[in-house]
């Protein structure tokens, strides 16, 4: 693994960007069964240099623009939708992408790494970095093993980028902890008054603490409550939402905490887990195909019961 490091200043090269022709043809991962066709991809203009891109297969993503070069943020779940993103950028500006920050190890936000050129800087946390290599032992990501990152940091992490103002943008990238997995990172974008924020937060549905990567419903919580002292910070870009205030964050936070005292007492009456779900109204349906994930009150379960 990389020596961590406590800051970096980008120089970013000036040359003209990558755009999907131009790519080699690189292995995807095995196709999964059809489902929804995801929504066509788009660019949305958060501030400065910060670009939200949705759509496309996989979780949000987004671009940052500097005097000469771009820094990616997440990177999409295909081959095909990473070239449609390159595809975007170069509707934005001429500057290739340079850099990319990864905020956590799931295939929604890295698979699409085999869309863009090898050799990039790539830079995440190091427990991202582990679940990454460890995913990528699985023969049907052979493609990917050649673009773990490249560098890891600790909390925090300082990131200069030169821009045409003459000045240089801070972007600073954090880590609170075991929350979705192990390795979170929270990046904020200083002039933009942003911050990326991965699957840190999820609307209109519970989120998902992957305890198999070190996840945790506390942890999930206390960076809930971080985001939001975040000073500065106005709007916060998730992978799988519009674009949250402070305000969007503190109802989720209140509804997560509500969640969690119910479990609580319920526990403390002595109900199953199975009761428990009933509670929620978490029952499958008949004939349901059961959820490829534990549900956020199960999580809760089983934290407070210390079971895996």
């Amino acid at each position: 693994m990389p020596k961590s490091l406590s800051a970096i200043v980008l120089a970013l090269i000036l040359i003209p960007a990558v755009v999907p022709g131009e790519q080699a043809a690189q292995t995807n991962p095995p196709a999964k069964p059809a489902g929804p066709q995801p929504a066509p991809m788009s660019v949305q203009h958060i501030a400065g240099g910060l670009y939200l891109v949705k759509g496309g297969s996989g979780a949000n993503a987004a671009f940052y623009v500097g005097e000469k070069g771009v820094i990616a943020v997440d990177v999409k779940m295909t081959t095909e939708a990473a070239r449609q993103m390159l595809a975007e950028i170069a509707k934005v500006t001429l500057l290739r992408v340079a850099t990319i920050l990864i905020t956590h190890s799931d295939g929604d936000h890295v698979n699409g790494l085999t869309g863009f050129p090898e050799g990039l800087d790539i830079i995440s946390s190091e427990g991202t970095k582990r679940e990454m290599a460890e995913a990528f032992q699985d023969e049907r990501f052979a493609g990917l093993r050649k673009y773990l990152p490249t560098k890891t940091y600790k909390d925090p992490f300082t990131i200069l980028v030169p821009m045409p103002n003459g000045y240089s943008s801070l972007i600073m990238l954090h880590l609170f902890g075991p929350a979705h997995t192990s390795g979170d990172t929270v990046i904020v974008f200083h002039e933009e008054k942003a911050a990326f924020i991965g699957d840190l937060a999820f609307i209109g549905r519970d989120p998902l603490i992957h305890r198999q990567k070190g996840g945790t419903v506390s942890g999930y919580l206390g960076s809930l409550k971080k985001l939001i002292e975040l000073e500065g910070v106005e709007t916060y870009l998730s992978g799988h939402a519009d674009p949250l205030t402070k305000a969007d964050l503190k109802a989720l936070l209140t509804t997560l905490e509500e969640k969690v005292a119910k479990v609580k007492a319920l526990v403390a009456e002595g109900k199953t887990l199975d009761e428990i779900k009933t509670a929620f109204g978490l029952t499958a349906p008949a004939g349901g195909q059961p959820s490829r994930f534990p549900s956020f009150v199960e999580n809760v379960y089983f934290e407070l019961t210390e079971k895996k």
